[in-house]
């Protein structure tokens, strides 16, 4: 008997859940942030609309709500894609400013390409997160560094009826979740328990999802993204004249000059310390040894030549 009673209680919980969403609406609506950044929102009572005209009066109910300060939720998103004398340098004052905003770095690459005139030169694409009222601000910098901006495309998804349904979903299944806990405190049997249990699990997934949507909704309009691609510019790349570059080979005569000079130097170091050394100490026995050895034949042929004279 208790099993029968139990089973529409349930079913009793999901249809009350149901019929809640129809009544959420004129109860509270949800409004948004309706600037050009997107981010933040409010709940706003219906009691506070403004009620529509009464016959005889002036205005619409139409024209009335078009009045009321319903703010949206909008997700801005941008793309550039610029000219920079030196790409590295470009990608870590981009990294400087989104930090110094309060932002953070999405992802970030750096490589090297070759161009059609055979130079090889650094390219990046950078990708951040600046908050969505610092938007305007964060691509007036990124241009004013720039040399040449070669496009620049800003997106807006208005998000406000997808948030507001997640709301109203999220209310709901609070709601049938509650409704099914009390059933489970006052059921008996295990299996009712486990039963009821079961549809609880399925409910409180279904509220982690939404909440997960919800929050992503959220940061994606508290922080806009900004892409951008960064190129070299080939005007200020080293000069080429039929596969001959007269800047290589001035860096090339620089650095045999500063090679030879080094090895000059390591010369002397060595002389100084190492040659001379090694000289005075076998040069100077050798001398006065051959200098006694010459002496000595000296006087044994002045002593011959005297022996024959007598």
């Amino acid at each position: 008997m208790k099993k029968q009673i139990l089973i529409p209680m349930i079913l009793l919980a999901f249809v009350l859940a149901a019929c809640g969403a129809a009544q959420s609406m004129p109860e509270a609506m949800v409004a948004y942030e309706t600037d050009s950044y997107g981010g933040g929102y409010e709940e706003m009572a219906a009691d506070e609309m403004e009620a529509p005209a009464a016959p005889g009066e002036s205005g619409s109910f139409a024209n009335q709500a078009s009045t009321a300060a319903i703010q949206r939720m909008v997700i801005k998103n941008a793309t550039l894609s610029i000219v920079v004398i030196d790409p590295g340098i470009a990608m870590d004052e981009i990294v400087s400013m989104a930090e110094g905003m309060g932002g953070f770095v999405v992802n970030s690459n750096l490589w090297q390409t070759t161009l059609g005139s055979g130079v090889t030169v650094d390219q990046a694409s950078i990708t951040i997160r600046v908050p969505a009222e610092r938007l305007d601000e964060a691509l007036a910098q990124i241009k004013a560094g720039a040399g040449e901006v070669n496009s620049e495309n800003i997106s807006g998804e208005d998000v406000t009826s997808q948030y507001t349904d997640l709301q109203s979903r999220l209310r709901n299944l609070e709601t049938a979740e509650a409704q099914l806990t009390e059933i489970m405190d006052n059921a008996n049997k295990t299996e009712d328990v486990l039963q009821v249990y079961n549809r609880l699990v399925e409910v409180g997934e279904q509220i982690e999802v939404i909440k997960g949507q919800m929050q992503y909704y959220e940061q994606a309009s508290a922080l806009s993204s900004i892409s951008i691609e960064i190129s070299a510019d080939a005007a200020n790349q080293p000069i080429q004249i039929g596969g001959w570059q007269p800047a290589g080979v001035a860096k090339e005569a620089v650095e045999a000059l500063i090679n030879f000079l080094q090895g000059f130097v390591d010369f002397v170091i060595w002389l100084a310390i190492f040659i001379l050394p090694v000289l005075i100490v076998i040069g100077v026995p050798l001398y006065f040894l051959g200098r006694g050895f010459r002496n000595w034949r000296r006087r044994r042929k002045a002593r011959k030549l005297a022996e024959k004279a007598e």
